[in-house]
């Protein structure tokens, strides 16, 4: 076990920052996909809890930035260049997007987990963020944390114990 002075902890549809010494965690992680981009020169670390694909879905007067990917990252690179970042040097890992229940339709609203996923990509790809490591899909919860220190994620999974990205 690695010795972390604080865990920053993310709740669903939620962002925050984690840096130095501390780590950031998230569980939960059904269908959402916990999205962490990290600058690994400054030991800068953001992380976001995605429910939705799309911002424009929701029909919130004032939307929760956290809860899509398409506003959740760009809102969570904006935070991370405030701090210090360098949009070259961001990285990110992810792990989620599971399809937690099996559906006789094939209709994309159901899809949500495999949905988040490629919004996820999209944004990234469009602000040129590399994806070092995923673990994606399947049809199991997650909880993931990030150490900001060395840049692993940990992702523990029901029945399968802990693995390392």
């Amino acid at each position: 076990m690695m010795s972390v002075s604080t865990v920053v902890k993310v709740g669903i549809a939620d962002m925050n920052i984690a840096d130095g010494e501390t780590s950031i965690r998230t569980s939960g992680l059904g269908s959402c996909i916990g999205v962490v981009l990290y600058d690994e020169w400054i030991k800068l670390a953001g992380m976001v809890h995605v429910m939705l694909p799309d911002s424009s879905i929701g029909k919130e007067v004032k939307p929760n930035l956290a809860k899509y990917a398409d506003t959740g990252i760009e809102e969570l690179i904006r935070q991370l260049k405030t701090r210090g970042a360098n949009l070259r040097r961001l990285q990110c890992k992810m792990a989620g997007g599971a399809q937690m229940f099996q559906f006789q339709s094939k209709s994309d609203v159901m899809r949500i987990g495999p949905r988040n996923a490629e919004a996820v990509k999209e944004v990234l790809l469009k602000h040129g963020v590399p994806i070092v490591a995923e673990d994606l899909g399947g049809n199991k919860g997650r909880t993931i944390e990030f150490f900001t220190s060395t840049g692993i994620l940990q992702v523990r999974t029901v029945n399968e114990g802990i693995k390392e990205l």
